[in-house]
């Protein structure tokens, strides 16, 4: 479903500066909202120094925004690695009209971002627990 939603030319711009670690955006994520129903654009970026539960709180309660985040783990056989991921707020508590608009423009901005391999749809916060359902999912990846 095409919804008519572009993504802007910056979030494209600071992806790829993002994901080689260049200054100034060697940052931790980004967290994406739609503006104005019309435009994907970056809302908050995160220092490299945060966390994942850093940007967990950042994500609103009741409205839908996508995330972008560079995670550093250890595999399983005991090397450290990161992969970055792109994450899709949809919470269950948020009104209908903007979990249908983030529903049906997500391929745009997960089209943009040349890369990413790992995708995950999160409805509550359950969802993003970093031990339980995001570690497990990154670990299949290494």
């Amino acid at each position: 479903m095409s919804t008519g939603v572009e993504v802007s030319d910056e979030v494209v711009t600071t992806f790829n500066k993002f994901k080689l670690l260049q200054a100034p955006y060697n940052l931790r994520y980004f967290i994406y909202k739609i503006q104005d129903k019309k435009t994907v654009v970056i809302e908050k970026q995160g220092e490299r120094e945060k966390t994942f539960d850093d940007f967990v709180e950042e994500l609103p309660e009741n409205d839908c925004r996508y995330g972008l985040i560079d995670i550093e783990f250890e595999t399983v056989d005991g090397r450290a690695t990161s992969k970055i991921i792109f994450i899709s707020w949809n919470p269950d508590t948020a009104p209908v009209r903007p979990k249908m608009l983030y529903s049906g423009s997500k391929e745009a901005l997960k089209s943009s971002l040349v890369g990413v391999g790992i995708h995950i749809n999160a409805t509550d916060h359950s969802e993003l627990d970093f031990e339980e359902a995001i570690l497990p999912v990154l670990k299949k990846y290494t």
